[in-house]
C-alpha cells in the first residue's frame, strides 16, 4: 500500500489539477517525458495523467483558446511532490543530462525545489519536503525562505550504482498549487473563510501561503505580476480547475475564488 506524504494526509489536500490546452497531445507528451507521469486515460478530448495509478493532471484541448497571460489571474505553478529526497536528486540528475531549461532551483527550508514551465507556459515545481521535525516556526508562522539549492549536497544522496530516474515514483502527489491573484490579502481571506485553510506565512503584502493540518502550504497566492487583475478570462489556455479533497465534507461542491478560479471540492 502506498505511504502518502504528509501533505496528502491532512483534512484538506490537493487532489488534481485541470489544464486547458491549445495542444493536449503536446502537453501530455511533455508531462510524461519530463515530469514522468503516465497516461491513465484518453476520453473525448481529455487526457488524464497520474503516477502509480493516482490521477494528478487532466488536460482538455481547446484549439481556439488564447495563450495564457501571466499578468492575469490563473496558475503560477503546479507543484509535484516526490516521496523523498533521493527521488528529487534522481530527477535533477535526469534534467541535467537531458539539458532541460530550468527556471530556478531553491532551498525553502521546509523543502527543496526545482522550477520549469511546460510548452504552453504553465509553471511547474518539482520538490521534496524536508522531514517535519526540521521545520522551524516563528510563532504561528512557518519559516520559509528562497535560498539557492545546494545541488552538490542533493546529488550526494545517490550512490554510484543508483538506477536513476524512471518516472514519477509511487507516492508522488500534487503537494500544493500556487495561484496568480489580483490581491493576496483578498485571496487569504477567501481561503481562510470559505475553505478553512490557515495562513502559514506571508511574503510581504503580495504573497500568502495557506494550509490544512499544519502542512507548510497547500495553496500559495501571489500578485507579483497580476496585481489588480480581475476575473480570469475563460477563453484563455492554462488553469481550468483545481480539485481539493476535503475529508471533513460529506458533499461534493464547486466553488469559485474572487478571480473565477474553479475549485472542485471532493469528499475524502
Amino acid at each position: 500500500m502506498t505511504v502518502l506524504p504528509f501533505s496528502a494526509t491532512t483534512p484538506v489536500s490537493i487532489g488534481e489539477v485541470g489544464l486547458k490546452a491549445r495542444d493536449a497531445d503536446k502537453l501530455a507528451a511533455f508531462y510524461t517525458a519530463i515530469v514522468g507521469l503516465e497516461v491513465m486515460s484518453r476520453d473525448d478530448g481529455m487526457i488524464r495523467l497520474g503516477a502509480a495509478g493516482r490521477p494528478l493532471l487532466s488536460i482538455e484541448e481547446d484549439r481556439q483558446a488564447r495563450p495564457d497571460d501571466a499578468r492575469e489571474a490563473g496558475l503560477f505553478h503546479t507543484a509535484f511532490l516526490l516521496p523523498d529526497r533521493a527521488s528529487l536528486a534522481r530527477w535533477v540528475r535526469f534534467a541535467a543530462a537531458a539539458g532541460l531549461a530550468l527556471e530556478g532551483a531553491s532551498d525553502h527550508l521546509v523543502s527543496e525545489a526545482v522550477y520549469l514551465s511546460d510548452p504552453e507556459g504553465n509553471g511547474i515545481e518539482i520538490y521534496a519536503d524536508r522531514p517535519r521535525a526540521e521545520w522551524q516556526w516563528d510563532g504561528g508562522n512557518i519559516a520559509m525562505k528562497t535560498l539557492p539549492l545546494d545541488h552538490r549536497a542533493l546529488l550526494s544522496v545517490l550512490g554510484d550504482n543508483d538506477a536513476g530516474w524512471r518516472g514519477a515514483p509511487e507516492g508522488t502527489v500534487i503537494g500544493h498549487i500556487h495561484l496568480r491573484v489580483g490581491d493576496a490579502r483578498a485571496a487569504e481571506a477567501w481561503w481562510n473563510e470559505v475553505l478553512g485553510l490557515e495562513t502559514m506565512a506571508r511574503y510581504g503584502a503580495a504573497a500568502v501561503f495557506l494550509a490544512s493540518g499544519g502542512y507548510h502550504h497547500h495553496v500559495g497566492a501571489n500578485a507579483w505580476r497580476s496585481a489588480g487583475a480581475g476575473r480570469r478570462d475563460p477563453g484563455r489556455a492554462g488553469l481550468a480547475w483545481v480539485r481539493l479533497i476535503d475529508t471533513r465534507s460529506d458533499k461534493e461542491k464547486v466553488l469559485h475564488d474572487p478571480w473565477g478560479t474553479e475549485i472542485r471540492v471532493a469528499t475524502g
